[in-house]
């Protein structure tokens, strides 16, 4: 019928296995535009003009947060729609952060680390905070991924008034940074430095930078899987249970304290859907990608995985 993809063999481009894959995808979507038309999240969800506070801890994203008043009011602040996605969450989380820190207010220090095409820097900046927004050196040849999908950060628009950006390698902090921030955040960005421990190592490092007492927020991928086999080397890596407990050990060691962390991942419908590749290659596909489709776990290499949000105070 219509040259569908069921009609091709098993090895070819739009084998059953894909078809299946697609099939999900459709009814996560049907779920998710149930729920926005419930109006528990979505385009017409109400967005508080007020934060609120929820003494933030790090966490997972969870389909409750994005369901949550305190995540609807960044939404709106940021200018974000409140989908069932990953990234949303992450960006409501380090604002939430920041906020319950004292954080947001005009002459508060704060550097990102590979921003790309965030919206963070900017967010803060309009708050009055002055901003160092960083990404690789666009001759690095390992920008060249990002600058070819547009989410490098050299290719950023006109900057507000506060906001300035320099290139910096997350793997190599100058010196000249150290102890001049209030705040420093990274979102989504460290499991791309080749290994958890250099994770965790960028981490341990940008603590540098922080004033005494100073606060750094960071989000990153997340192994649902305690116990399986670790992907903890390559392109995109994923922390495990134990990995953010030996961070916290280390962070300990040089006399941080990372806040609790609560690993529930959620009990909500959507909490269990696993969103497949493609991701953004609908061209590849003859049907249209479901835009609805959720995005809080997402399938990395065989393993489920999702954001994890970590709050840090440094040391005084």
């Amino acid at each position: 019928m219509f040259g569908l993809p069921w009609r091709r063999t098993r090895r070819g481009p739009y084998g059953f296995a894909r078809v299946g894959a697609w099939n999900s995808k459709v009814l996560g979507a049907v779920l998710a535009r149930q729920c926005y038309e419930a109006g528990l999240a979505g385009p017409g969800v109400t967005l508080p003009e007020e934060p609120e506070w929820v003494g933030l801890r790090g966490c997972l994203c969870r389909q409750a947060d994005l369901e949550s008043p305190w995540l609807h009011h960044w939404c709106g602040a940021i200018g974000m729609v409140p989908f069932y996605h990953r990234k949303v969450w992450e960006a409501a989380f380090i604002a939430q952060a920041i906020w319950e820190a004292g954080l947001l207010a005009p002459g508060q220090r704060a550097l990102g680390f590979a921003v790309g095409q965030e919206a963070m820097p900017g967010f803060l900046a309009t708050h009055g905070m002055e901003v160092l927004a960083t990404d690789l050196d666009p001759r690095d040849p390992r920008a060249a991924r990002w600058a070819a999908t547009g989410q490098h950060g050299a290719t950023r628009a006109a900057a507000p008034a506060g906001l300035a950006f320099r290139p910096v390698d997350m793997a190599r902090i100058p010196r000249d940074l150290h102890g001049r921030f209030d705040l420093v955040w990274s979102m989504c960005a460290l499991e791309h430095l080749g290994s958890i421990r250099a994770g965790g190592t960028f981490i341990l490092n940008a603590m540098r930078c922080l004033k005494p007492g100073g606060l750094a927020v960071h989000t990153t991928e997340f192994d649902l899987d305690a116990e399986g086999p670790p992907l903890a080397r390559g392109g995109t890596v994923l922390f495990q249970a134990r990995d953010i407990e030996a961070l916290q050990r280390r962070l300990g060691r040089a006399g941080h304290e990372m806040l609790p962390v609560d690993l529930d991942p959620g009990a909500g419908l959507l909490d269990q859907f696993v969103d497949q590749p493609p991701y953004g290659e609908a061209d590849r596909w003859p049907l249209s990608r479901p835009a609805e489709t959720p995005h809080l776990r997402v399938l990395v290499e065989e393993r489920i995985a999702t954001s994890i949000g970590l709050i840090i105070r440094a040391k005084r």
